[in-house]
């Protein structure tokens, strides 16, 4: 009886040491389950911008009412802050945040809600968990999507659509530079200033820039 015992243990212990990812598993689980994702939405977004900026030279009423539609849903104040709201920023950018938004897809976040990006919600009508803190007396809630490329397509809105994120655009029509587009990523985080240079470590150091190109 003691020797069954003494196996079920030895069972149990290496079912939860085999469960255990290295660093390397981590990272190459991660990039399978988001790189992809990041490709074919900035796909989508850089052939929404190309087409819009076409269309933009043409005078026939059923592009202008979309390009109105397209205002109206991105905020924006006329055809120029329309294209900066539409180029999507460098795939690199987008990998590391999420890298560091989810510690490498690991997060409850991730997990629980899809949330890769560590979007919050203020909205009680729409699908969100509980971040398990609060900001004073107010909980925090996390936006819950349905898929991975749901969250980066909200994500992707988000840095498009916000006023803190106003010098981020005016950049990104002038550079795709990603180690100085993420110095205006500072209200991103509370880090700050220092946000920004944890997010050129990440991209230099696991090579993101390659999925630039």
């Amino acid at each position: 009886m003691k020797y069954l015992i003494i196996l079920t243990l030895l069972f149990s212990f290496n079912n939860l040491f085999a469960k255990v990812m290295t660093v390397k598993e981590k990272k190459n689980r991660f990039k399978n389950i988001v790189v992809p994702a990041v490709n074919k939405v900035y796909e989508d977004l850089q052939t929404q911008y190309i087409e819009t900026k076409h269309y933009m030279n043409r005078s026939h009423k059923y592009y202008r009412k979309n390009i109105e539609k397209l205002k109206k849903q991105y905020k924006a104040q006329g055809d120029e802050d329309l294209l900066k709201r539409l180029k999507p920023h460098p795939r690199s950018i987008a990998i590391a945040q999420a890298a560091m938004e989810s510690a490498w897809a690991t997060s409850r976040f991730y997990k629980k809600a899809n949330n890769i990006f560590g979007v919050w919600s203020n909205n009680k009508n729409e699908p969100r968990i509980a971040a398990g803190e609060t900001r004073g007396t107010n909980t925090i809630w996390l936006k819950k999507y349905i898929s991975v490329e749901d969250s980066i397509i909200d994500y992707y809105k988000t840095l498009a659509k916000g006023r803190a994120y106003k010098a981020f655009r005016n950049l990104k029509m002038k550079t795709d530079n990603p180690y100085e587009l993420v110095k205006k990523l500072d209200s991103y985080s509370e880090l700050g200033a220092k946000y920004g240079e944890e997010l050129s470590q990440v991209i230099k150091y696991n090579k993101f820039y390659l999925y630039d190109r």
